[in-house]
């Protein structure tokens, strides 16, 4: 006969076993069915064997660079973004009666999207934008400036766009670290510097991974700037654009299947490296929050 207590005790159990199993069929329907959807899909071309996909892919000229060109996008994009993010987080790890708004300007990207982005910067960074006339006026650059419809276009509105991903997530990372533990080093002869270096870095590690990982999917996603701000049919043909004129222009869904599988692969094959260096930049507790 169960008693009182051990029915009590089962309860908490079975709560969590009501939204496990909502959680797992969400995932199930949202990502993995999906996922193993695209992948058989991509084994079963219009024409030719099982590989056939990948093989166009890999030995057609305007298809496989666009890997490379994803990753030229991508990575300078993610690694100016934390490395400008860091600095600027750590500063602000400190309260003050400015943070507030100085925080709210740093995100404010976040509310206008990529298409906002680009609208702003073809009228300030265009050849007739007001950074052109303004540098020309003052007779420091002699006709105009070409930032837009070009390499550097997407890459700046990457930059706008995922500073404030990453300066948000670097935030939440170095104010959660207890001040005590500085303060502790300081004690013993740690300069600022000294106590950046040893106490919040190492500390910092998996944060900054994390960070680096999730921005850098963000950013090798890039599809709206390539188009808005780049040359899709030239330097700035990304992986995702190929992989839409598969899909909506040659409407061949299981060409389209297969680059998105290699789009995810190149991602995974960075984000295992990131991890895997985070591991071996600090082997220790990752502890030290407040409380």
């Amino acid at each position: 006969m169960t008693t009182a207590r051990e029915t009590a005790a089962r309860a908490p159990s079975d709560r969590a076993l009501l939204l496990v199993i909502p959680a797992a069929a969400f995932m199930l329907l949202l990502f993995v069915y999906p996922f193993l959807y695209g992948l058989v899909l991509s084994f079963n071309p219009k024409q030719g064997g099982w590989l056939a996909n990948y093989h166009f892919f890999f030995t057609t000229d305007n298809e496989w660079p666009t890997i490379w060109t994803t990753l030229r996008l991508a990575l300078p994009a993610t690694l100016i973004n934390v490395g400008l993010a860091l600095p600027i987080a750590y500063k602000m790890r400190v309260k003050t009666r400015y943070q507030r708004w100085v925080t709210t300007i740093l995100v404010v990207p976040i509310t206008l999207g990529t298409v906002l982005i680009a609208e702003g910067m073809l009228t300030y960074f265009g050849p007739r934008g007001w950074l052109s006339q303004f540098l020309q006026l003052v007779h420091l650059y002699d006709g105009p400036i070409r930032l837009t419809h070009n390499y550097w276009g997407v890459l700046i509105s990457l930059i706008i766009s995922g500073f404030p991903f990453a300066f948000l997530l670097i935030l939440s990372y170095v104010t959660g670290i207890d001040p005590v533990l500085a303060r502790a080093a300081a004690t013993l002869g740690a300069d600022p510097k000294a106590q950046f270096r040893h106490v919040y870095l190492p500390l910092l590690a998996p944060g900054l991974a994390m960070c680096f990982c999730l921005a850098f999917v963000q950013a090798f996603s890039v599809f709206p700037s390539a188009i808005l701000l780049g040359s899709p049919a030239g330097p700035t043909r990304v992986i995702s654009i190929a992989a839409y004129e598969a899909a909506f222009e040659q409407y061949d869904y299981s060409l389209a299947s297969a680059i998105a599988m290699l789009m995810g692969l190149v991602q995974l094959v960075i984000v295992a490296a990131v991890l895997g260096l985070r591991s071996a930049f600090y082997r220790g507790p990752v502890g030290g929050g407040k409380g």
